[in-house]
């Protein structure tokens, strides 16, 4: 009898043993199963962050170079944010936050992390190939009558462009802003974007970016830089909670217009490249189209941010400047032989103070930007950095690229244009780091939608040299 309740107690003891280990395997994969995204961010001061999104209210745990887990911190839980009085559509509504934002600051001396099994993209220590998106959103904007077919990839091809680049290997992919497009309803009885997720909440981002973008996302490091569909009117919560740099502070959320004269301007960092080159990044979300009068508060505002983006500059010898808006460029007219200039008039009426002729700072050589949905390359004779347009890779085009611009074409004020570059096709660009006699020079591609290379530019010492 004593035997067989022993004998019994063994039995009992195995299958609590193995009730409690299906209760493991059951609640980690819960853990797994409610984890979307695991990507890695560059943030000030050399600083990489990884982010974690996640259905569960509570953030998951990371595991540094196979150390113990450890958990990440709660950058943003998950809300429901009343919509904006002040919303850039009259059919706005409230923004569902159903997913944790988490993050954790990559250690120094690291060279690997895991979420729930899933590897963050570790940072190089030599960046030499850049791949560069922007504008990528399926634009649905009902102010405009502007409706895209999300759901035909030749028409919304940001998927296809995300799986050619991802097959690139890059060391760091920059996102140049305009992330989020989705702000109304697809109108009833049309059939491209039937059904397609709207609004400033989780769904239209997971739908426009985070579904889509995974491959990349998994691929390698990200720099963010904020564009006028992150601007704290539109779709500045979910930049906020998701892809900024900075920390999320109720100051810096977007959820109450009285803040956005900080939510609306980041201050200006730098991330470096080389022993020769950095990364200066601006936040120009909310330029004008206009000039800015010089008591405007935007105005005082960006004219305090672009003394701090001087000094940065000041620090390396070359300076890659990436804003959304560009300042030196040509913007599609109806017809193809000519074009508008396309350059930020606010942001020109501030940047000209300082800088009356060239823009920008003196060790600025090349601006890179979104915002114009094509891709162009312009070199200068004049004392201007080459100016680099890259909105082509999903977002509804807007319009052909000037088919040429000649020196007596008129950019900007004096300057004149030398080497010109361009095509209306969507596509991504990548930027290659070489060496020659002793010296660092740049390889810019622009690719097709199917990883292509189409238009190869050798960047040098502020000049560019397209083929």
């Amino acid at each position: 009898m004593v035997f067989k309740m022993i004998k019994n107690s063994h039995v009992v003891g195995r299958l609590v043993q193995w009730s409690l280990g299906l209760l493991a395997m059951s609640a980690l994969t819960s853990v797994a199963a409610d984890l979307h995204s695991v990507f890695t961010v560059q943030a000030p001061q050399g600083q990489w962050v990884v982010r974690a999104l996640t259905a569960a209210p509570t953030c998951p745990s990371i595991v540094w170079d196979q150390q113990k887990p450890v958990a990440m911190q709660i950058r943003a839980p998950q809300a429901v944010v009343p919509a904006r009085s002040d919303g850039a559509q009259s059919d706005s509504k409230p923004s569902v936050f159903d997913i944790t934002s988490c993050e954790a600051v990559w250690p120094s001396g690291v060279s690997s992390a895991k979420v729930e099994g899933r590897t963050a993209p570790a940072p190089s220590k030599l960046i030499n190939r850049i791949l560069i998106i922007a504008d990528t959103g399926c634009r649905l904007k009902a102010s405009e009558n502007a409706f895209q077919d999300c759901n035909d990839a030749d028409k919304w091809p940001f998927k296809k462009i995300v799986n050619s680049a991802a097959k690139l290997k890059a060391d760091l992919v920059v996102h140049i802003g305009d992330i989020h497009y989705r702000e109304s309803p697809c109108p009833e009885g049309r059939a491209g974007c039937a059904g397609a997720t709207w609004g400033y909440g989780w769904d239209a981002w997971r739908d426009d970016f985070f579904e889509p973008a995974q491959p990349l996302l998994s691929a390698a490091p990200w720099l963010f830089v904020r564009g006028n569909h992150e601007s704290c009117f539109r779709a500045g919560q979910g930049w906020f909670r998701f892809v900024d740099a900075l920390p999320w502070t109720k100051e810096r959320n977007c959820n109450d217009p009285a803040n956005d004269m900080q939510g609306d301007f980041s201050d200006p960092f730098v991330v470096s490249l080389s022993k020769q080159a950095q990364f200066l990044v601006f936040d120009s979300s909310k330029s004008s189209g206009k000039a800015y009068q010089a008591q405007d508060p935007a105005f005082l505002k960006y004219e305090a941010q672009l003394k701090v983006a001087a000094q940065l500059a000041s620090t390396k010898p070359e300076t890659f400047f990436i804003n959304h808006h560009p300042l030196l460029a040509a913007a599609p007219v109806a017809d193809p032989s000519k074009f508008r200039a396309g350059g930020s008039a606010g942001l020109q009426s501030v940047f000209g103070v300082a800088e009356p002729s060239r823009l920008f700072p003196p060790s600025v050589t090349v601006a890179m930007h979104g915002h114009v949905h094509l891709f162009e390359a312009i070199g200068f004779k004049t004392d201007h950095p080459v100016s680099l347009v890259m909105g082509n890779s999903g977002s509804m085009n807007e319009g052909f690229a000037p088919s040429a611009i000649k020196a007596t074409d008129q950019i900007y004020k004096d300057a004149v244009v030398d080497n010109y570059a361009a095509r209306s096709e969507y596509g991504f660009a990548t930027l290659d780091r070489l060496e020659e006699a002793g010296k660092e020079t740049w390889l810019l591609t622009e690719y097709s939608t199917a990883g292509e290379p189409v238009i190869h530019c050798k960047i040098s010492q502020g000049k560019s040299l397209c083929n």
